[in-house]
């Protein structure tokens, strides 16, 4: 898929999941022709109930609906929940769903983390928020700290095909790059909305290994006064750490806001590992302490910003299916530093060198291990077997053939993206 710059671009930023359901279910409940939902997880809850339901009222009044979700993420849907839409005629996708080990999930690597949500072909959701409840703040402490983009304008044209692409189904004699996208997607760009430039770039194990990062990297080269990153994972590869110190030291405010009381304890200790290498060229770095930040924004100067879904971790950059919005636009620039400004003041902690070098003797040869891991682990990730994974449609009958593998009803595996 190329990468185009679109202009004429309409932009909202949305803060947790306060203003991303509801948005969301507001745009299904005026979708006229066709409704394209895909995530990570989707959870039987209170937010998992509230989507579903749109969804079905939706397909009642003639709406072509397409989920499709993840089969590590979204692995413990009931038929019940499956059955009750497809009834009404919605497809159910899952992407590489597997059976399970000893009752655990072993297929953890090359996972659908797309958040992406499309309503007739003119508005689009994306970001890091899941279809869960834990991303409201009524959850409780474990309620996460996140961000969504829902946009309108010529780039929706770009995120809609891409969405199609991924679950047409194969012809005979074609690869899934072959597919043909079915005739809903008009071949021209839609009218402008706005003024904000935009381009949608996606992650994946094929053609587009580095599309994300390469991002990144050109933003941080390109930044001479201020880079703030939010990134709940953050063990990047070793030319994003490089890149962030080097923009440190030549003058950039560079600031990183990271995980304070993370969901997952490993991600914090493996970020600390690298804070000394940061921290002593001039890179702030902040842990946001008030509930786990599942954030995956930046912003570098006064116009440069990206929200997506991919984490600065290797499981984003090297093996998982991800997408960002990369955004040019003074206005939209503000509005995201302005957010995490307030996050800084209000809800972190800064962590100075003084703090960090406590005890470092016995963390150093760590560390070591870790920065050479980090410059190998693209090659590594090489390694890990990457079967075409499948993608598997559901329908409303034969409802057993699934159920000891993902919830649902029919197998008609076939190759997906990556």
């Amino acid at each position: 898929m190329n990468r185009t710059w679109r202009d004429g671009n309409r932009l909202q930023l949305l803060e947790n999941g306060e203003e991303f359901f509801p948005a969301v279910n507001e745009a299904i409940a005026q979708a006229r022709t066709e409704v394209l939902l895909e995530t990570f997880i989707l959870f039987e809850d209170q937010v998992g109930n509230a989507v579903q339901q749109s969804l079905i009222a939706a397909a009642k009044r003639g709406v072509r609906v397409d989920i499709t979700v993840d089969g590590y993420g979204s692995a413990d849907l009931t038929p019940e929940f499956t059955r009750a839409m497809t009834e009404v005629g919605i497809r159910i996708h899952i992407f590489d769903p597997r059976k399970r080990l000893l009752g655990k999930r072993i297929n953890l690597f090359r996972r659908l983390h797309r958040k992406i949500v499309v309503i007739d072909g003119e508005v689009a959701f994306l970001g890091g928020i899941n279809h869960s409840a834990d991303h409201l703040g009524d959850f409780g402490p474990e309620a996460k700290q996140d961000y969504a983009i829902r946009i309108e304008g010529p780039v929706v044209h770009d995120i809609h095909r891409f969405a199609l692409k991924t679950i047409a189904p194969p012809e005979p004699g074609r690869r899934w790059w072959q597919r043909r996208i079915r005739g809903t997607v008009n071949g021209q760009a839609g009218p402008a909305k706005g003024e904000a430039r935009a381009m949608f770039v996606t992650r994946d194990n094929d053609d587009h290994h580095t599309d994300i990062e390469q991002q990144y990297l050109e933003a941080i080269r390109s930044a001479r006064s201020r880079l703030v990153i939010a990134n709940a994972y953050f063990f990047p590869g070793y030319r994003v750490l490089r890149e962030i110190r080097n923009a440190a030291r030549r003058g950039v405010r560079v600031r990183l806001i990271l995980q304070g009381q993370p969901d997952m304890p490993i991600a914090k200790f493996g970020a600390r590992m690298l804070y000394n290498y940061l921290l002593r060229d001039g890179v702030e770095i902040h842990e946001y302490c008030r509930r786990p930040l599942h954030a995956k924004v930046a912003l570098a100067d006064y116009e440069w910003c990206t929200v997506g879904s991919s984490n600065l971790d290797p499981l984003s950059l090297s093996l998982n299916l991800e997408s960002n919005l990369i955004i040019l636009d003074r206005n939209f620039n503000e509005t995201l530093h302005e957010n995490l400004e307030a996050l800084l003041q209000r809800d972190c902690r800064s962590i100075t060198i003084e703090r960090i070098i406590r005890g470092f003797w016995w963390r150093a040869p760590l560390a070591f291990i870790i920065f050479h891991f980090l410059r190998h682990f693209p090659r590594l990730a090489g390694m890990i077997p990457s079967r075409p994974p499948r993608v598997t449609h559901l329908s409303s009958d034969k409802a057993s053939e699934l159920e000891n593998q993902v919830p649902g009803i029919q197998r008609e595996p076939h190759d997906a993206v990556r």
